[in-house]
């Protein structure tokens, strides 16, 4: 493992979680659908126009407590869609207005609050990426960070918006012309703030990571996701006044923080000495408790199962 550049292992352990997090809001959708079965149904689910080939289809990455879904499509010609799913199953596709539609570009939806908001974003025809929110309503606000790089040494430079909280706060990263990630987080009135995680790297691939499936923002604006510099990556919390804290469960050689609740307890995936992964809560005092889920493998990587999906989908 300390061979590999924190950018590596960033992707191999995201490329893992991002097909358990598509899976997991299939799961959801069944569970709300059938929650007084005995036995709930899981209900798979393809959106209008999704492509049949290696790679392509639907991916269902968020939902709301009345059950609408968001997510993405990708097509015949591999192009992004934003999707809305309602709770009765009717579809409503959409594209942000100068979203690109070549292969690799297109419109990526990521989450979506109590109040029907959408927030994500797309890549134009040059590549470059710019974030949005998508009302209730249908209409969009298209915003960039200011200092975000229109070109890189990586894939999709620019603003990537990835979760909306209640409020209608939107938090994610943006990379500067290094490639370096960094964060930011838009209030609901469109000031923007960005930030970076204390021993954040500035080099081509490192820096302040709050993407799917790495990171969140609460209710509260409390927002998690991954410091990375050259050689790992570590959790971090920043509190609404902009303090920030890094963290890693005990044993940790490489954490990240997945998500954040309304209480501010933080969970995610650690990897230890032996290169193997392993779940941890992060409560609001900042005590840990790890876990495993029966049938973990033990073995360097097997703490998580391989998956189809990519760091960008």
């Amino acid at each position: 493992m300390a061979s590999k550049s924190a950018f590596t292992k960033f992707v191999a352990l995201t490329r893992s979680r991002g097909w358990a997090a598509f899976c997991l809001a299939l799961c959801v959708v069944a569970l709300s659908a059938s929650a007084s079965a005995k036995h709930p149904t899981i209900i798979t689910v393809d959106a209008p126009g999704a492509g049949t080939g290696l790679g392509q289809g639907t991916r269902a990455l968020g939902i709301n407590p009345a059950g609408a879904i968001t997510g993405f499509t990708r097509d015949a010609g591999n192009v992004r869609h934003g999707f809305l799913r309602a709770r009765d199953g009717a579809f409503t596709m959409f594209d942000a207005p100068g979203a690109g539609t070549g292969p690799g570009q297109g419109t990526r939806a990521y989450s979506i609050n109590p109040g029907g908001a959408i927030a994500g974003w797309y890549s134009d025809a040059s590549g470059v990426v710019h974030g949005y929110l998508r009302a209730r309503d249908g209409s969009f606000t298209t915003f960039d960070v200011p200092g975000a790089g229109g070109a890189g040494t990586g894939p999709y430079p620019g603003t990537l918006a990835s979760f909306i909280n209640p409020a209608g706060a939107i938090t994610g990263l943006y990379t500067d012309t290094n490639y370096a990630a960094h964060g930011f987080v838009r209030a609901p009135d469109g000031t923007i703030t960005t930030f970076d995680a204390p021993g954040a790297g500035t080099g081509s691939g490192e820096g302040t990571f709050v993407e799917t499936p790495t990171g969140g923002i609460n209710p509260v604006g409390e927002i998690t996701g991954d410091s990375c510099d050259a050689v790992t990556c570590h959790g971090f919390l920043r509190t609404p006044d902009g303090t920030i804290t890094t963290f890693d469960p005990p044993g940790s050689t490489l954490t990240n923080g997945n998500g954040i609740n309304p209480a501010g307890a933080i969970t995610g995936n650690d990897v230890d000495a032996g290169g193997v992964f392993h779940g941890y809560l992060r409560s609001p005092d900042g005590s840990f408790t790890i876990f495993d889920a029966p049938g973990a493998g033990t073995a360097a990587n097997e703490g998580l199962a391989a998956s189809a999906s990519t760091r960008w989908g």
